[in-house]
């Protein structure tokens, strides 16, 4: 008997290319099996996607609510574990909802919910249910973003001062019709927001989690460049953090030519530090008293817990897939061992809150607003 984690799917039917990446990284360390889907909401696009994995047919269903109830009455060491749900953000809440109160484990694509309200709402039916449930917010899977943490934590920097954060793309800089930008730009299954939704939620995890800091205001300013795009393709915002941090994010989807250009830069006391996710294996470090240093990937000065998060040594180059895969193997250990989750629901929370304040703030002529 396979002592693999079980896992069931919802979403990540034919054409969705995320259900491939979220497969690939949670088999890529053999410590989590997929057992059973519901992966699209056509039956037999379903029956094909399972087929197309090899899985028991009579473990694919029709709908995630089939899913729910088929896989809890079976034996309990039969039954999936855990359900990794990749379907578009107006899926995730009423999907999490579903496996929380049949009791599975949920590993959820970010945002959490479509709105505050609901991610408000999913958190007491996490709290009641006992269950882990984690956001697989990918890029704090990278080793040496936790490394830029563990050394701002242990004042490295000194106090954290500023913080700049940008994410920017280029693929909606012009109207396109594909199965991507169609749910993106759709108010009724993205959500209030369009590119701060979907890629400026990433910027704000990101610089909660490497300074360790909270984000608890906003001035900002959206906007939809895009003639006929109902929701934001751009974005930018003044923040301010606990502790009198300050800092920028700024996320947009039509710098022509960009493609996923995720960074960040945080200065403190006495010095700084430089991540971009399009070179990650590479961490820079700034002092105010000697050269700059150049942190690499998989090297023997790192901190033990950066160096768990490679599978291969200094040179050969990891990237996006294995970062997500440690997302994965995190959420695995967490269910074996009871532990936590990187970004749980209250991470979750925070993410949509902190786009009703943007959605609020803009909305105001750039007014400063409060996260709540």
């Amino acid at each position: 008997m396979s002592n693999r984690v079980r896992m069931g799917m919802v979403g990540g039917g034919p054409g969705a290319f995320i259900g491939a990446i979220h497969r690939f990284a949670a088999r890529l360390d053999g410590e989590i099996e997929l057992v059973c889907g519901a992966f699209s909401s056509s039956a037999e696009k379903s029956k094909s996607m399972a087929e197309e994995l090899s899985l028991d047919p009579a473990r694919c269903y029709a709908s995630y609510s089939d899913m729910m109830a088929g896989e809890a009455a079976l034996p309990q060491s039969q039954r999936m574990e855990f359900v990794s749900i990749v379907t578009p953000n107006h899926m995730h809440f009423p999907v999490a909802k579903a496996a929380l109160q049949a009791g599975f484990a949920v590993l959820s694509d970010k945002p959490a919910t479509l709105d505050v309200k609901e991610a408000r709402a999913l958190r007491k039916i996490v709290e009641k249910s006992g269950k882990a449930y984690g956001l697989t917010h990918t890029y704090l899977g990278y080793p040496l973003v936790g490394e830029a943490r563990g050394i701002i934590e242990a004042g490295g920097i000194g106090e954290v001062r500023k913080v700049y954060v940008e994410y920017i793309q280029g693929w909606l800089a012009t109207p396109i019709e594909t199965k991507q930008a169609d749910w993106r730009t759709d108010p009724k299954r993205s959500g209030g927001s369009g590119c701060m939704g979907d890629i400026g939620t990433h910027a704000h995890n990101l610089a909660e989690f490497m300074t360790g800091k909270r984000m608890t205001h906003v001035a900002a300013d959206l906007t939809t460049f895009v003639e006929g795009r109902r929701l934001d393709d751009d974005g930018s915002c003044l923040f301010r953090m606990e502790d009198g941090v300050k800092g920028t994010l700024s996320a947009s989807q039509i710098c022509v030519g960009k493609e996923n250009s995720l960074s960040i830069r945080i200065y403190g006391e006495i010095g700084g530090l430089e991540w971009r996710q399009e070179e990650p294996n590479t961490l820079i470090r700034t002092y105010a008293d000697r050269p700059t240093e150049i942190l690499r990937a998989a090297q023997g000065y790192l901190s033990e817990g950066a160096q768990d998060g490679f599978r291969t040594p200094p040179g050969h180059p990891e990237g996006y897939l294995e970062a997500f895969a440690n997302v994965y193997l995190d959420f695995a250990r967490a269910l074996r061992s009871g532990g936590g989750v990187v970004t749980g629901i209250e991470g979750g929370v925070r993410g949509m809150a902190f786009v009703e304040a943007l959605l609020k703030s803009s909305a105001k002529h750039s007014k400063w607003v409060e996260i709540k």
